[in-house]
Order: C-alpha cells, then sequence, then structure tokens
C-alpha cells in the first residue's frame, strides 16, 4: 500500500536566473541527498506533497525522481514511494572516498564476483536509464500486439521504419534522403561490412581503406577479417588529416571517418577539412564512410553538417546506429547509400545473408519514433549526459596542466593523457585494482605506430552520478600519485 511520506527535506524554492523548475528542483534534491538530510533507504517525500512544497506540478516532481533513479540517487518501487538507495554517502556535501568494490551489501548473501564489483568505465556505453522510458514501453507493446507477417522483413528492413530514419536525418543531420537510400543494420560492425562487400563487384579482399590513427579499434578488425586493409592515417585538429591522406600514395577503395566526434580523441573535422574530404573523394573515386556516432549528443557546441548533407556526386554513404543514443541490446542501425550501384551490391549482400533485425524490433522502433519518442529521449539523456560531463570536467580540473582532458565537447566519452610519468597500462592496472575499469589510449593506434602520448580513455554515459564520482576520485588520485 503506498504511504503519502511528508515533506521532510530542507529545500530553497527560489529558482537561480536560467535555470527551469526541473533543473532547480533535481539540484535541490541531489544537494539535500548528499548532505545527510536522510539516510540510505529513507522515503522521501511523495510527488504530491514535494510539487506542493516546492510551487511546481506534480508531472515536474515524477520527471526529477525519474531523473534522480536513472542517476542512481534514488529508487522508485511502484506502489511503494520513492527511497534514497542504499550505496548513498550519508554525510558531508562531497561524497567521502570509499573503495567501490567494498559496496554495502547483505553480509547473509553470497559475496559477488569480481566482476559485479567494478564500475565499468568502458567507452561507447550510454545510460541504461532506456529501458524504463515509457514511450518505448508503449511502442514494445504496440508492436507486439499487431499481427505478425508470414514472411520475413524485407532485405532492406522495414519501409515505415527506413520512411522515418531518413525523415529523422534529413531534420537534424540535413542529409537529403528518403526511404529508398536506406539500409537497416544490425548496427555499426554490421553495416561497415556491408559497405565493405559491396565497395567493389569483386569483394572486398585486397582493398586499402583509409583509417583513422587513432580510430576505433573494431573497424579495423572488421576491415582486415574481411580481407581488406587498414591503412593509418594521422588525425589532426579533430580528425583525419586531409594533407597526409593526400600524400598517401594510393589506390584507396574508401576512407572512414569519424567527423562528429573524433574517436577516441575527440574534436570535430572542420568543415574545410571536410570539403578537401570530399575533393579527394571526387578526384580518386574512392567512398567516403561517414560514421555518424555521437553527433546526437554536442556540449556547448552546435553539430556541424554531416559530410553526406555536402556531398552532391554521391561520394559518401553515412553509417548510422541506436546503440549509442538507445542502447547496444537493440542491436538496430542504419546506412544510408545514395549511390545506386553501391546500394545494389549492399542489397545483393544483405539477400543472401538475410536481414539480422527482427520485425518486431523494427515495427517496435517505427512506432518509437513515430510518436516522438527518439526525440524527447535524446533531450532527457542530452541533460543527463551534459551534467556527468560536468562532473568529469570539475573532478579533473587540478590535474592539468600535467594531464590534459580530450573528447569532453561531445559524446559518452573521455581521454585524458600525459607526456612523462607512468605507462598507460600501468595505471589501467592500478585502477583495475580499485575496482575502475578503463582502457589505455594505446590500444586506439595502429599496431606498429607509436602513440604520442600516454593516456586513457573512459566513458561516462552508463555510470550513476554516484559511481561516476567514486570512480572519478579514484582516477585523479591514481594519476596524481602516478
Amino acid at each position: 500500500m503506498r504511504h503519502a511520506f511528508p515533506m521532510n527535506l530542507v529545500l530553497q524554492t527560489a529558482r537561480r536566473p536560467g535555470h527551469t523548475a526541473r533543473e532547480h528542483l533535481t539540484e535541490q534534491l541531489r544537494a539535500a541527498l548528499l548532505s545527510g538530510q536522510v539516510a540510505a533507504r529513507d522515503p522521501l517525500p511523495s510527488t504530491r506533497a514535494l510539487a506542493a512544497a516546492m510551487g511546481v506540478s506534480r508531472g515536474t516532481a515524477v520527471s526529477v525522481y525519474e531523473d534522480l533513479a536513472g542517476e542512481g540517487y534514488v529508487v522508485s518501487v511502484p506502489g511503494s514511494g520513492t527511497f534514497v538507495a542504499d550505496d548513498l554517502p550519508a554525510t558531508g556535501a562531497q561524497p567521502a572516498p570509499v573503495q567501490p568494490k567494498r559496496a554495502r551489501r547483505d553480509h547473509n548473501a553470497s559475496p559477488p564476483d569480481r566482476a559485479s564489483e567494478m564500475i565499468n568505465l568502458s567507452p561507447g556505453s550510454p545510460s541504461t536509464s532506456f529501458q524504463t522510458n515509457r514511450d518505448w514501453v508503449a511502442a514494445w507493446r504496440n508492436a507486439v500486439k499487431r499481427e505478425m507477417p508470414s514472411l520475413p522483413p524485407a532485405p532492406a528492413g522495414d519501409e515505415g521504419l527506413r520512411s522515418l530514419i531518413a525523415d529523422h536525418l534529413r531534420a537534424a543531420r540535413g542529409v537529403q534522403c528518403s526511404a529508398g537510400d536506406i539500409v537497416v543494420t544490425a548496427g555499426t560492425s554490421d553495416g561497415l561490412g556491408l559497405l565493405l562487400h559491396g565497395l567493389r563487384a569483386e569483394g572486398p579482399a585486397g582493398a586499402r581503406i583509409a583509417t583513422e590513427n587513432p580510430g576505433y579499434p573494431t573497424a579495423r578488425k572488421v576491415i582486415t577479417h574481411l580481407g581488406a586493409t587498414p591503412v593509418p592515417i594521422p588525425v589532426k585538429d579533430g580528425g583525419m588529416d586531409p594533407d597526409a591522406l593526400a600524400r598517401e600514395p594510393g589506390p584507396f577503395a574508401a576512407v572512414l571517418l569519424t567527423p562528429s566526434h573524433q574517436y577516441p580523441l575527440g574534436g570535430r573535422l572542420p568543415v574545410a577539412a571536410r570539403l578537401a574530404m570530399l575533393a579527394w573523394a571526387n578526384d580518386t573515386g574512392a567512398i567516403i564512410l561517414e560514421d555518424d556516432y555521437d553527433s546526437e549528443f554536442r556540449h556547448g557546441a552546435p553539430s556541424l553538417p554531416a559530410i553526406a548533407s555536402l556531398d552532391g556526386g554521391h561520394q559518401v554513404a553515412l553509417i548510422g546506429s541506436y546503440s549509442k543514443t538507445l542502447t547496444p541490446w537493440l542491436r538496430c542501425g542504419y546506412l544510408v547509400i545514395p549511390d545506386p550501384g553501391l546500394r545494389a551490391r549492399v542489397l545483393d549482400v544483405r539477400k543472401t545473408l538475410g536481414q539480422p533485425v527482427s520485425g518486431l524490433i523494427q515495427t517496435a522502433l517505427a512506432e518509437f519514433l513515430r510518436n516522438g519518442g527518439l526525440r524527447r529521449h535524446l533531450v532527457r539523456v542530452g541533460r543527463e549526459y551534459a551534467h556527468r560531463r560536468s562532473l568529469v570536467i570539475a573532478a579533473t580540473a587540478n590535474l592539468a596542466p600535467h594531464i590534459r582532458l580530450d573528447a569532453i565537447e561531445g559524446g559518452l566519452h573521455a581521454a585524458l593523457s600525459w607526456e612523462d610519468g607512468k605507462p598507460a597500462e600501468h595505471i589501467v592496472t592500478l585502477l583495475a585494482e580499485r575496482g575502475i575499469q578503463v582502457a589505455p589510449l594505446g590500444t586506439y593506434y595502429h599496431p606498429g605506430t607509436q602513440p604520442r602520448r600516454n593516456g586513457i580513455v573512459f566513458g561516462y554515459g552508463a555510470p550513476t552520478d554516484l559511481q561516476l564520482r567514486l570512480a572519478l576520485q579514484e582516477i585523479a588520485t591514481v594519476l596524481n600519485t602516478g
């Protein structure tokens, strides 16, 4: 039975200029929870009591509790109320340094294994709050209720979904495309593999693909496994150096770029460099494979136009995925292929291998896009990621100037690098011993090439605020002493 817990928190009702009621209430509740006004497992005021005391709508109070639940501060129990999370620090405005691997637990229960004790900051993982998204739950229920066709999904994917993807890309990325240009994929690696197969009629074997150095290791593995050769091209000023690419002897079948948010160093490929890449592709006959990941999450800087939006000669194929914007468990993404010949070869491969994305997933995702769920989700998690980014900046500020913070202008990850000091692998090991999992920067460089700096790469999208605060404390401690 639900109990209407009274308003027992001391919160300021006056808002700072420029803050919405939701932002103000969220900020006040975070401060109250961390200051020790309540203890772990204590009940919080009902949404009605909170709304009345703060002079906001009940809907705002509900949304704030949902935000705090996603960040790990509170736990909502259907039918009972909202309660302070178990692992919330008890006193002090800032959480006290705590070994993450010694989290409070029931001593009568069997101890967790090592993996469950780790705070996983692997780069690229999104927030887990999508599983409670109301729009997605409604879209999934509607999809399940529909009568299932007797035939499998079309090789290119459900036409309704493809049309909605095209609508979103036209509005959000300025890419002029239609449903006929879209091919539904099972994510970035699947899409890249299809494009590699379709680059030439004889297949990818022996093809040379220019790739960023440092760059995405999984993409290099896909290229290598399909018999093509990844060729390292250095990164400069937020993306691949077009001058270095032009100096590299050809021929190239394609160039793979992450221009919206270079992975892993961050930065955006300037418009002049994007146009230079297009000119190079037109001159050489190569295809630009544009991985548009992280374009939805910009922190303080507007998105630059996708290279595909600047292309007038069908030299660009856009690779998109919902793994980071929604969840990798969907295993759903898309390709935008305006070139008819390349698209025909890609679809021929897809017909042979079959469409790997469940028709049920495609139907639910189409409904999610149609009812505005994607737009609302991006706004919601965008605020969440911007807040966690601010935690990263604050926690690492005292490491400068000896340690540099990069990749923070967008996306879900950050990089810390240094010229002198302990090797990155040593720092990664020390952090693992403290229960923090990060990646060494060196693993993003092509084998045989020398990293310019030592460094680590870590994600801040998936952990809760509390986990991230604890992890950042450990990272700062290890880097200061190492």
